[in-house]
C-alpha cells in the first residue's frame, strides 16, 4: 500500500475502530442475546434434525408435544452458540451436534427462562473412551500417576469432554439410567458457582438446606447399602451422586420416585419436571 492509498484508506479505518468495537458491545447485551436465542427457536426444526432426534435420542419420544416443541428449540440455540470440537480424528456433523444438544437440553425443558448454558464454551469430542492422567499422593510422598479412561468430564472452565462411542450407547437404552450425556452436563449445571460440588442453584436458604439435608442423607445411605438403580459410582462424593440421579431421573424416573421418593422431589424441584407423567 503506498502513501495516497493509505491516506485514502484512513476513513474507513477510523470507522472500522468505532463499528467494530460497537458491534462487539452489541453481542455482549443480554437482550441482544436473548432476541437472537428467540429467532433460533422459532425456527421450523430442521426434518433432517428431526430425523437424528428420533433414531439416535429415543428419550425424546416421551416428551409431551410442547417439551418436544420446547426442545427442538432449545437444540437449535444450543446448536448455533456452542463450539463442537473432534478429537483424534473425531468427525463433526449434525449428528453429532444434534444428538448431544438433544440430551444436553432435556436438563433445561423445565425452566424457560434458563440460558443455553451460560459458562459453557467448547464440546470436545473424541472417537471412543480417552485417557487422563491422574495424580495421586502414596505414603512417603510419593506422587503416583495413573492412567484412566474416561467416557466423560465436565470441566468448570467451560469445556465437556465427551467419548461420541459412548454417548452413542448412552443414548440408545433410553431406560437403564445410564447415560453420559446427561451426567456431564448435570456437572455443568453443578459448575455453576465454580467447582462442582453437588449443590446446585436453589432458589432461597431454605431450599438449599432441604436439598442438602435430602442429598447428604442419601449419599450416605448409597454408601452403606449398595444400589440396584443409582451406579456405585454415585458414592463418590455429592457431585458424583447429583449427576449419578440425574441419569436416573431421566431415564427411569418412577424407579427413583418409588425408591428414594426425597430425591426425585428435590430433582423434580430443581430441573421444574416431572418426568414420571411422560
Amino acid at each position: 500500500m503506498n502513501a495516497a492509498d493509505l491516506q485514502a484508506a484512513l476513513p474507513l479505518l477510523a470507522l472500522a475502530t468505532l463499528v467494530v468495537p460497537g458491534v462487539v458491545a452489541l453481542l455482549a447485551q443480554p437482550w441482544w442475546r436473548e432476541r437472537r436465542r428467540f429467532r433460533l427457536r422459532a425456527r421450523p426444526f430442521p426434518p433432517g434434525w428431526a430425523r437424528i432426534v428420533r433414531q439416535r435420542v429415543p428419550i425424546t419420544q416421551r416428551l409431551p408435544a410442547e417439551l418436544r416443541r420446547r426442545l427442538e428449540g432449545q437444540i437449535q440455540v444450543f446448536v448455533a452458540d456452542k463450539p463442537f470440537i473432534g478429537c483424534q480424528g473425531q468427525a463433526i456433523d449434525d449428528e453429532v451436534r444434534v444428538t448431544i444438544a438433544a440430551l444436553a437440553c432435556l436438563l433445561l425443558l423445565g425452566n424457560t427462562q434458563a440460558e443455553c448454558y451460560p459458562r459453557l464454551r467448547q464440546v470436545l469430542v473424541y472417537p471412543e473412551a480417552f485417557v487422563v492422567h491422574r495424580t495421586q499422593m502414596l505414603q512417603g510422598g510419593v506422587v503416583d500417576m495413573q492412567p484412566q479412561a474416561l467416557a466423560g468430564e465436565s470441566w468448570s472452565q467451560g469445556q465437556v469432554i465427551l467419548a461420541w462411542s459412548q454417548v452413542l450407547e448412552g443414548a440408545a437404552d433410553s431406560s437403564d439410567g445410564r447415560n453420559v450425556v446427561l451426567h456431564e452436563f448435570a456437572h455443568q449445571i453443578d459448575q455453576d458457582s465454580g467447582a462442582a460440588d453437588g449443590n446446585p442453584w436453589q432458589r432461597d436458604a431454605a431450599s438449599r438446606r432441604r436439598w442438602a439435608k435430602v442429598m447428604d442423607a442419601a449419599l450416605a445411605r448409597l454408601r452403606e447399602t449398595p444400589s440396584m438403580l443409582l451406579d456405585a459410582y454415585g458414592a463418590s462424593d455429592p457431585a458424583e451422586y447429583f449427576a449419578v440421579a440425574t441419569e436416573v431421573f431421566f431415564e427411569r424416573p418412577q424407579a427413583l420416585a418409588d425408591e428414594a421418593p426425597e430425591v426425585y422431589a428435590e430433582l423434580a424441584r430443581l430441573y421444574r419436571l416431572q418426568p414420571t407423567a411422560w
